[in-house]
């Protein structure tokens, strides 16, 4: 184990490393205020637009509201686990996530562990209910694709094979995506690739020869099933088959047009009465802009650019930082976050094509509420270990953190008289006198040269 840089560099050295070590940092409160409010919205839309379904099942008003709840404990339990777990003991298992990303998107096909559902095999069966093994890819594939990042980060910019092998991995996802089928997933897995990239510093000239050739072949895919042929001719006049292959979309606009500026009120949709189907996962942004009308459209939208915008905020402080592992981290879950919603809300707004993708933290749906509080929390995480950083980095220079039997907490200005701050300087006496080079002195919090 490698010498401390700054211990022995002034006395009290090993005093000085313990009270560095001892600085804890803090969770951004911005980004734990959105989610809670993004999570507390979620609840009560769920419980709004679920009640007419459940009785329309036979399983109860409540049936889907309780399931949402359920969900959202496990998940607010995933986060907590995510939020105290050491980034650096993630990343050394980046291998075994990508292999377990491969895994789960098998094992969806295995008779007796996959499950069906409208001739989709999306799911595994864990017998008390159903989980979707995409949404679980997607936060491994990004926390994997983070670690190659900083472990390729030259050679990525510099060479064309560090720049197809994430591309080979993604597509390689894509085709078991597209076997199940779920293009919805697919498109999002690439285009969360292709962004990393973008942001890791990828040579953008090299990186735009794969996107113009893999794009006519990926739309060529998608139109080879009639079903999405349909689903792109309802999206382009919804009105021409309303009872048919553009009924979704066409409810799905009435809701949003009744809804005007203030809304119908909460709980008063007409849609939702068994007219708008899955009102309660793929089609809730409708039914909030039917009751809630263009303040409560405003509201959604405005969480999640603050989310998002704060996620990438806090992913570029940490590449300034050095800690480019954390930060490639934040840029996937905010790409992600805003690749999804951006989707959703254009489903339900007749902007795009159905695609059946939820809606973060706010859509019913068990499997996605858990790995989006998860993303959440590794993100929540990312931040804590980025203030930690910057708060380690100034008490080196001597700007004011001190350790109290409290806690941790900043040192008042008044306080920091020159001769309290340590000297940082750690060459020998004999070579600070000669006026020697000054080799500089940084916390090596698992960050990478």
């Amino acid at each position: 184990m490698g010498e401390s840089p700054y211990i022995g560099s002034y006395p009290g050295g090993a005093r000085q490393a313990t009270r560095l070590d001892a600085i804890a940092g803090r969770y951004d409160g911005w980004l734990l205020g959105i989610c809670i409010a993004l999570a507390s919205l979620g609840v009560v839309m769920v419980a709004s637009s679920s009640i007419a379904i459940g009785e329309g099942l036979g399983v109860g008003p409540f049936y889907f509201l309780n399931r949402h709840l359920i969900f959202l404990a496990i998940g607010i339990g995933l986060a907590v686990w995510a939020m105290r777990t050491e980034l650096k003991t993630v990343e050394q298992y980046n291998q075994l996530l990508l292999l377990g990303c491969f895994l789960l998107l098998i094992v969806v096909f295995v008779p007796g562990i996959g499950s069906s559902v409208n001739g989709a095999r999306r799911w595994i069966n864990l017998g008390v209910s159903k989980f979707q093994a995409v949404e679980a890819v997607k936060l491994l594939y990004i926390v994997w694709l983070s670690s190659y990042l900083v472990r390729f980060r030259d050679e990525v910019n510099a060479t064309w094979p560090a720049m197809l092998k994430p591309l080979g991995v993604a597509v390689a996802l894509v085709a078991l995506l597209l076997l199940q089928p779920d293009f919805g997933s697919s498109s999002l897995i690439l285009a969360i690739t292709a962004g990393m990239l973008v942001l890791g510093g990828v040579n953008l000239p090299r990186m735009s020869m794969p996107i113009v050739i893999g794009l006519p072949v990926f739309a060529f895919v998608a139109i080879l099933e009639p079903y999405r042929v349909r689903r792109l001719t309802s999206f382009l006049d919804p009105w021409a088959d309303q009872l048919g292959s553009g009924y979704q979309l066409s409810n799905a606009l009435m809701a949003v047009g009744r809804g005007e500026w203030a809304g119908v009120g909460l709980g008063a949709s007409v849609q939702k009465l068994s007219y708008l189907p899955e009102a309660h996962t793929d089609f809730i942004f409708s039914v909030i802009a039917e009751e809630l009308g263009f303040v409560g459209v405003c509201l959604v939208i405005g969480l999640y650019v603050a989310l998002v915008g704060r996620a990438f905020w806090v992913g570029y402080r940490c590449v300034g930082m050095r800690r480019h592992f954390a930060g490639y981290c934040a840029f996937g879950v905010a790409l992600w976050i805003s690749l999804q919603s951006f989707v959703s809300i254009g489903v339900n707004l007749g902007i795009l094509p159905t695609k059946g993708l939820t809606l973060p933290m706010i859509s019913s749906g068990g499997s996605s509420v858990l790995m989006t509080c998860a993303a959440l929390g590794l993100l929540l995480r990312v931040s804590y270990e980025l203030d930690r950083a910057e708060r380690q980095v100034a008490r080196l220079r001597g700007e004011g953190v001190q350790t109290t039997a409290g806690g941790v907490q900043d040192e008042p200005a008044a306080q920091k008289t020159p001769a309290a701050r340590p000297r940082t300087d750690a060459r020998p006496v004999a070579a600070r006198e000669a006026g020697g080079p000054r080799r500089r002195v940084e916390p090596t919090m698992g960050q990478h040269a």
